[in-house]
């Protein structure tokens, strides 16, 4: 590619950047899972249900979510962003449309759990994988102000849902929020694309990424210690940060004793940690590796926990800083997480690695669910599901540094 070539009518070096606004708006959209929060209590009353089968949307969604990012990789690679994203975005608004219908919560797992979840799959690796081809020389920073918007989504999404809500009920809210998203998505999906094939910015030299200096394989990267223990210490990471979110709203209103109205507050700046946690550190991983960025992430997530075990009614400023952590943790760990992928295991067939190694995020959706339902269901509080994070926070710092590494071989 020379380096006259135009992107948006600009040098490829200031266009490729129009790429990154795409994919922090389309994320913004489908990001609105992480306002879950704010439906969830209105679900449980309209439905008469547990706190745990209240979870079980926002679970298999995430679970769903993730699965499909891996089945969508090869054909990212096969047809290209434009097509698979647009229609990931037809997917995503089906399913959140659908669930207006809904008269149980397992039509809500189906509608919005498996349909919704499953589109946000389907676009989700879009922005990741075209931020990561256009940026090689910065792909930490450019695929966290990528997924920016996917972190800070319920910082528009959960008050937007929270006035809805109020208005029209939680369900005709999925209704008209579905809407939209499938107009936003479809469109600017339409001008997402990759580079072409040896595309590498002007002045930049690859560095060796894996084993002999040359990209592995999705194969050959199952078979390196480094990819267990990226992928575990994502799954921790994915673990804390899925479960806070989740029951963000709840906690405030049933530990703290914050009315519904303030802690929907509280859910939009949470989302502000969310989306900065991204650029953040992708930043960091960029600067001093993804071993370090994970041991500072579980520093800050055990941190978190702690101040979550002795806080109690009225302890507001502990509420509030220690989920401005979680929320920062979970956006960097979906900036570790890519970033670590392209630089262990290489560029060329990234979509696909990335699918795999993204498969921590749904397992940590899950057991962040189970976790936080039966802490509610089994102790009356969910407090006690404050002391699985900090456990875990421990042994994902051992693991980051023994094993989040470059692979020595396949």
């Amino acid at each position: 590619m020379s380096n006259d070539t135009k992107v948006f009518g600009m040098s490829a070096e200031a266009g490729r950047w129009i790429f990154v606004i795409l994919g922090m708006i389309i994320n913004m959209c489908l990001g609105a899972v992480y306002a879950y929060s704010v439906f969830k209590k209105p679900l449980e009353e309209l439905f008469k249900v547990s706190a745990t089968q209240g979870n079980l949307p926002y679970m298999i969604f995430l679970a769903t979510f993730s699965l499909f990012i891996f089945l969508s990789g090869k054909f990212l690679d096969k047809f290209g962003p434009k097509i698979v994203m647009s229609i990931g975005g037809i997917v995503v608004g089906i399913g959140w449309i659908l669930t207006y219908f809904a008269t149980s919560i397992s039509m809500v797992v189906v509608t919005y759990g498996i349909i919704g979840g499953a589109g946000v799959g389907i676009v989700y690796g879009g922005p990741v994988s075209v931020a990561t081809r256009w940026f090689p020389d910065k792909k930490g920073l450019a695929v966290g102000l990528a997924l920016l918007g996917f972190g800070a989504s319920a910082f528009v999404t959960a008050p937007l849902a929270k006035s809805l809500i109020v208005s029209y009920g939680p369900l005709k809210t999925f209704g008209i929020m579905g809407i939209a998203f499938l107009i936003v998505t479809v469109i600017l999906s339409m001008l997402m694309k990759f580079p072409p094939a040896g595309y590498k910015p002007k002045g930049w030299t690859p560095p060796a990424t894996a084993a002999g200096g040359k990209s592995l394989t999705t194969g050959e990267m199952l078979k390196t210690a480094s990819f267990y223990g990226l992928w575990i210490c994502y799954t921790l990471g994915s673990t804390a940060g899925l479960m806070a979110i989740g029951i963000s709203a709840s906690v405030g209103r049933e530990v703290i004793g914050l009315d519904m109205g303030t802690a929907a507050t509280l859910v939009m700046i949470f989302a502000i940690f969310n989306g900065i946690g991204r650029p953040i550190f992708g930043a960091l991983a960029d600067k001093i590796t993804s071993r370090w960025a994970a041991v500072i992430s579980f520093i800050i997530i055990l941190a978190a926990s702690l101040m979550m075990l002795v806080a109690g009614k009225g302890s507001v400023g502990l509420y509030g800083t220690a989920f401005c952590c979680f929320w920062l943790c979970l956006g960097g760990w979906l900036a570790i997480g890519p970033a670590g992928t392209a630089s262990f295991f290489g560029i060329e067939g990234y979509a696909q690695k990335y699918g795999v190694m993204f498969s921590a995020y749904g397992l940590g959706a899950i057991i962040g669910g189970i976790i936080s339902g039966s802490a509610k269901d089994t102790f009356g509080s969910y407090t006690m599901a404050f002391y699985p994070t900090a456990a875990m926070a421990i042994i994902g710092i051992i693991i980051a540094i023994l094993m989040v590494k470059p692979p020595k071989k396949a």
